[in-house]
């Protein structure tokens, strides 16, 4: 009888012997320890689990894992990853992005494997930046925002990366940050444990380019009353003793932030994950429009819906049955033409 128990494996297992190199300080270093630190945890094999990037700084992922990965061209990493967890579904399938290679060229990409729910984990580095070319105003950057390829501040008015997830339909949208890696494994947690395209923003610090962005939300100091921790079947609740609650305004239909004790409990909101409808967990993603304002992190939404893979694999499963598999060498080589009934 063959082993099929997975071995134990420790970070050391996981981490490739490439060096590392990214700019010292740079919170792609927190995000991969995070990772590493996880896999062992998963019950997953090294030979069954794959990452694939594009181009950026975080792209360079795969290179520091003892992983099957590929470092693909700009914007496709999903449309790469979409074709492996479609052909090989016994395969752990990673993404590995940043907000200029999702975001601007590979947007489109992005937006539909999330809709057809490809069965992927997709990790989305948002600082907000171009780092790898050093320094441009990235799709999500802030309006006014000075740069190189901005010199009298941007005019462009920035994707909101979860808005645009739950926009296109994915089946799993959360939100963390690199200053807190327990938080980050529990979350990557999680997106790796749902079945279908799982999207993670990752807010992480450019500390050469844009040092700070979001010292705002994850300084240490700062997180108590800044971040909106996110529980499922919880109400929604932060701040010093949970003074401050998220409530839901009935006449125009907003989220907004208020003191509990001046509503009352029963007026905080209960987050609920599992909601089919994704109105309120948008509401949640378009709380915050800057990074200086009380901002949610974690899962807003989780809902189960067939993963794209299994359908593509039923229906040929199907048509297989009933009409016999075909035989693609045959068909290749009988002419320049041929008939389909």
């Amino acid at each position: 009888m063959t082993d099929t128990a997975v071995p134990v494996t420790s970070r050391k297992d996981w981490a490739s012997d490439q060096e590392v190199r990214w700019c010292p300080g740079c919170g792609d270093y927190s995000i991969l320890a995070a990772v590493q630190l996880l896999l062992p945890e998963l019950g997953v094999r090294r030979e069954n689990t794959v990452f694939v990037s594009g181009i950026g700084c975080a792209a360079r992922f795969p290179y520091y894992l003892s992983t099957y990965g590929m470092h693909s061209i700009h914007g496709r990493a999903p449309a790469i990853a979409t074709g492996l967890a479609v052909s090989r579904p016994d395969l752990d399938v990673w993404v590995v992005t940043g907000d200029g290679d999702a975001l601007s060229i590979g947007g489109n990409h992005l937006i539909h494997a999330l809709r057809r729910n490809v069965n992927l984990t997709i990790l989305l580095f948002n600082n907000q930046i171009y780092g790898l070319t050093k320094g441009q105003f990235s799709p999500t950057s802030e309006s006014g925002k000075v740069t190189k390829s901005t010199p009298f501040g941007s005019i462009d008015r920035p994707f909101n990366p979860l808005s645009l997830a739950l926009g296109a339909e994915a089946t799993f949208v959360a939100r963390t940050h690199d200053m807190d890696r327990k938080h980050m494994m529990a979350t990557f947690r999680r997106a790796h444990d749902h079945k279908g395209a799982a999207f993670v923003e990752v807010l992480q610090n450019c500390n050469v380019f844009n040092d700070g962005a979001f010292e705002g939300l994850t300084g240490r100091s700062q997180r108590e009353e800044a971040l909106i921790p996110l529980e499922h079947g919880q109400p929604i609740r932060f701040g010093h003793d949970g003074h401050l609650g998220v409530v839901l305004d009935g006449r125009t239909g907003s989220l907004t932030v208020a003191e509990v004790a001046e509503v009352g409990e029963d007026a905080v909101l209960v987050h609920d994950e599992t909601r089919d409808d994704p109105g309120l967990a948008f509401l949640l993603a378009r709380l915050s429009s800057s990074v200086d304002q009380p901002t949610p992190v974690g899962v807003l939404r989780a809902v189960e819906r067939p993963d794209y893979g299994s359908l593509v694999n039923g229906q040929v499963e199907e048509v297989t049955a009933r009409r016999g598999r075909g035989d693609l060498a045959a068909l290749l080589r009988s002419g320049t033409t041929w008939t389909v009934d």
